[in-house]
């Protein structure tokens, strides 16, 4: 090859070369420029599909519809309650964990006035039970309900059950938004709830959240004989004084707890809040509906969760790492009756697995005297079954029937008997509660929701029949109307009838 050859051989070679370059400049722009339009219509897509009024959000994973479902039949519930001037005393628990003073009158001397508390409360039935807190209207002289389209009305305490902490009201409305109770059993941890109420005095309030934890024992209830139940949902969803007493619910809209307790050292939602089980709140309010009282079924066992702590007080290994240890067993029991003794290990009631207290008292808290319930247990390391039949406080199968005090109304102002506990509490053979005022006149003369009467005139007040039949008789008359406060302030008030 000649140096002509070799030249015109590089010159093609450099040719053929640079073709084959911007051939492949021009295919790789063409190519970016598809790209870029591709995901320019992709996005533009996208948020045409978010904007267009036919979109919806798939069910499961928003809150919208159970908002919408629930919002109507949360209330407002304000409490008044009579009280004296305070005198020291110490931290109660429900200010620790709440946020607000108890108004339980502790105080002694001092004029009596009217302190206030409030929270929440759902209604669960058309006919107007609401369910809320024990302690958003312990010893309430008079309880008003707001409902969401700011309707008032004047609430009757059915019941309530400091064990729990739950009590039920009753309001007389009709076609009223209710919320189905819903299956405790069935919530999962990581599942997704809302909780509704008003905190602050802000009405309608959703926050949602997850389920942290099932049967957390916090040991804020008491109760003299040891019966309190604690085994509460703990949420991440925000509660804050106001929330007692309105309702922990599902997607679905079902009630899956009643909240009432946040863990706080300033007062505020500190990221945990506790909500008693839907299983034991939807038990208590049928037994406050049908018999008045809480019927309380019992082992009649004392028991401690297995653990380090235990071991240690008892000075030996248990050879489990979880169950409900029985420290002792009541004579004349179910429990004893069933063959239950002391050192025995409780893992599991009806079918469902018992590793702490809580979950155990959960179980057996649902269940009445008379019902039975069959006990999983490990005595030295053996696995064995009984059948227990549960029995009351007093030690037998009956259940207390509870007569709600009977009221009577008269020109606006209802009149209701007082409880035997109230007689003996304040030592007065009986008297008449004023528990709705709405007779200008009484008002006028300084009469109040909660004033005990004792005296009409020269009639001597016994029931409220006895109210009646002395407003008959001194009608047109003016004259003085006796009694006392609970408290313990006696007054008495010139009246026109």
């Amino acid at each position: 090859m000649n140096k002509r050859q070799f030249f015109l051989g590089m010159v093609l070679a450099s040719l053929i070369g640079g073709m084959v370059a911007i051939a492949g400049v021009s295919l790789l722009q063409n190519n970016q420029g598809a790209t870029t339009n591709y995901t320019e219509e992709r996005s533009a897509s996208f948020v045409n599909w978010l904007n267009n009024d036919s979109f919806v959000v798939p069910d499961g994973i928003n809150f919208v519809a159970s908002a919408e479902v629930v919002t109507p039949a949360v209330v407002h519930v304000r409490s008044s309650v009579s009280v004296s001037g305070r005198g020291e005393r110490g931290m109660d628990p429900f200010e620790e964990f709440f946020g607000f003073r108890s108004p339980s009158p502790r105080g002694e001397g001092g004029p009596p006035r009217e302190g206030q508390s409030s929270g929440s409360g759902v209604i669960i039935t058309e006919d107007g039970y609401i369910m809320t807190n024990n302690h958003v209207v312990e010893n309430a002289t008079r309880v008003d309900i707001t409902l969401e389209n700011n309707e008032r009305h004047v609430a009757r305490v059915i019941g309530t059950d400091p064990t729990t902490d739950l009590a039920l009201l009753k309001i007389e409305a009709k076609n009223l938004p209710h919320i189905p109770f819903g299956d405790s059993d069935n919530a999962k941890v990581g599942e997704w709830v809302l909780a509704v109420g008003n905190p602050y005095n802000l009405n309608s309030t959703v926050t949602a959240g997850i389920i942290s934890a099932k049967a957390r024992n916090i040991q804020i209830l008491r109760d003299e004989n040891n019966l309190q139940v604690e085994s509460f949902i703990q949420t991440d969803a925000a509660v804050n004084p106001g929330n007692s007493g309105g309702p922990l619910v599902n997607l679905q809209g079902e009630i899956v707890g009643i909240n009432t307790a946040i863990a706080t050292r300033s007062g505020g939602f500190s990221g945990y809040s506790f909500a008693v089980p839907s299983s034991i709140a939807k038990k208590v309010s049928e037994d406050l509906m049908e018999y008045g009282a809480v019927q309380r079924g019992l082992i009649g066992v004392t028991i401690s969760d297995v653990g380090p702590r235990l071991e240690d007080k008892l000075g030996k290994k248990l050879g489990v790492s979880r169950g409900v240890y029985v420290e002792g067993v009541n004579e004349g029991s179910g429990g004893d009756e069933a063959g239950l003794k002391k050192g025995d290990i409780i893992i599991g009631v009806d079918g469902f697995p018992t590793y702490t207290t809580s979950s155990l008292q959960e179980r057996v808290a649902r269940k009445r005297p008379g019902d039975t319930v069959d006990v999983k247990y490990l005595r030295d390391g053996n696995e064995m079954n009984t059948t227990v039949t549960l029995k009351n406080f007093s030690g037998d199968t009956e259940i207390v029937i509870k007569e709600l005090p009977k009221t009577v109304e008269f020109e606006g102002v209802v009149f209701g008997d007082l409880k035997n506990e109230m007689k003996e509490r304040l030592d007065i053979e009986g008297g008449a509660v004023i528990t709705i005022n709405e007779n200008d006149a009484w008002k006028k003369a300084g009469l109040k929701e909660g004033f005990i009467i004792t005296k009409i005139g020269r009639s001597r007040i016994n029931s409220s029949n006895d109210v009646i039949e002395a407003l008959k008789k001194h009608k047109g008359e003016e004259v003085s109307v006796l009694g006392v406060y609970p408290n313990g302030q006696r007054s008495y008030y010139d009246l026109e009838l």
